[in-house]
């Protein structure tokens, strides 16, 4: 069982505890099978998994009143009350008169110590059903995020177990919220440092090679400035953490057609891509940085070498660099392999890039794409980069064609 599993059930199975007292005594109907307490956890699990998503947002009003009807159900009580450390956020249940200023006043000391507590009611209301309540901090981190406080008609140690159980649950799921949202920023920061590559001597070598053709071949100078603002506008895009390849293909094809402007026939790429994996969604500028690595230290031979290392063969002076790009079906996966024919690099140079010891010239991209695919899909998928000093670089990318989350 895993870890999320366990972090899941373990909490909840421990309310059922409660709810089987409350439901068990139900008749049975004949259409029913398995035994109370299985029939008990079931309610449970389900009514936890309806509860969850909505959590998963963060603690937000929005959040608070679609998941308070599932809490609520989880405990069996006769009303509910979700806040964070200023105000009530959502009220489910009876006694509505209790939903008032009143509310932050009896919870101010637990938001304080971050200690459960419990506490009677008074009301003026003969009918009203709420005479006890018992209150749960919902914690991140150590720090008190709000709380959950579940009111019934009269004292209850079992209530009380139970909400401390349900409340240490909503933190759980309260805490996967904000490591998704961490792993966002870092994904938006990985993105940043690609944009961040795209440097102004590049923008500068392109914009001057377009202008080298105004006078003496404005046609191409026009679609050549077509392909340097869509390749602009799509590397600083804001939306979405996916795309799909055919779009990253594409933005490859407008980068090595600005290339092509200044090195001409010293750039060679052939290119093959199955028609059936262009719809697979992967990370947002995964493949490009790896082409531009090709073409940085392939052709402008941009390479910042540690003290002692030994320099790579020279290439004869105005040699083509080969890049091939493929894009092939293997199943259940994309492979796609960026293979060119430059210097090369030493593996242990290549390693400690990889580690994230390489100095900052000598293959940012490589490391920032590896990271992303792992952070993505698994250790598993970590690019296969196969290289050595004057024999050239094939990195492999393996990209599953379905995987949960992952959608352009």
């Amino acid at each position: 069982m895993t870890l999320a599993a366990l972090l899941f059930l373990g909490p909840l199975l421990a309310a059922a505890g409660f709810l089987l007292g409350r439901r068990t005594a139900r008749r049975s109907r004949p259409s029913d099978v398995g035994t109370p307490v299985e029939h008990a956890t079931f309610e449970t699990l389900h009514t936890a998994s309806l509860a969850a998503p909505p959590l998963r947002a963060g603690l937000t009003a929005e959040a608070a009143r679609k998941s308070a009807r599932g809490l609520r159900s989880l405990l069996g009580t006769d009303a509910l009350c979700l806040t964070d450390r200023d105000t009530i956020l959502t009220w489910d249940g009876a006694g509505e008169q209790h939903h008032g200023p009143q509310v932050m006043r009896q919870i101010r000391t637990l938001l304080d110590t971050g200690r459960d507590r419990a506490f009677a009611l008074s009301c003026d209301d003969a009918d009203c059903p709420l005479r006890w309540a018992v209150a749960v901090p919902l914690t991140v981190d150590h720090r008190v995020l709000g709380v959950l406080v579940a009111y019934a008609p009269r004292e209850s140690a079992v209530l009380a177990r139970a909400a401390g159980e349900v409340g240490r649950w909503v933190s759980v799921q309260l805490e996967l919220a904000e490591l998704d949202r961490s792993r966002t920023r870092l994904i938006e920061a990985e993105i940043k440092a690609l944009r961040a590559q795209i440097s102004p001597h590049f923008i500068f070598n392109s914009l001057a090679a377009i202008a080298s053709f105004v006078r003496t071949d404005p046609e191409r100078a026009r679609e050549l400035l077509l392909e340097f603002a869509d390749f602009t506008r799509y590397s600083f895009r804001r939306h979405g953490e996916f795309t799909t390849l055919a779009e990253e293909l594409h933005c490859i094809d407008q980068y090595l057609a600005l290339v092509r402007a200044r090195f001409g026939d010293r750039l060679l790429v052939t290119l093959q891509v199955a028609p059936e994996v262009l719809p697979v969604a992967l990370p947002f500028l995964c493949l490009q940085p790896l082409v531009e690595n090709a073409v940085k230290h392939g052709i402008e031979g941009a390479v910042v070498r540690p003290p002692g290392e030994a320099p790579a063969p020279v290439r004869a002076e105005n040699a083509a660099l080969r890049i091939t790009i493929s894009a092939l079906d293997a199943g259940n996966e994309a492979e796609v392999v960026i293979e060119d024919d430059g210097a090369g690099m030493d593996p242990e140079r290549l390693r400690r890039i990889l580690r994230g010891d390489g100095e900052p010239s000598g293959g940012i991209g490589l490391l920032n794409v590896d990271e992303r695919l792992r952070q993505v899909y698994g250790d598993a998928y970590g690019l296969v980069i196969e290289t050595g000093v004057g024999a050239g670089m094939k990195v492999t990318a393996r990209i599953p064609k379905y995987r949960a989350g992952v959608h352009s």
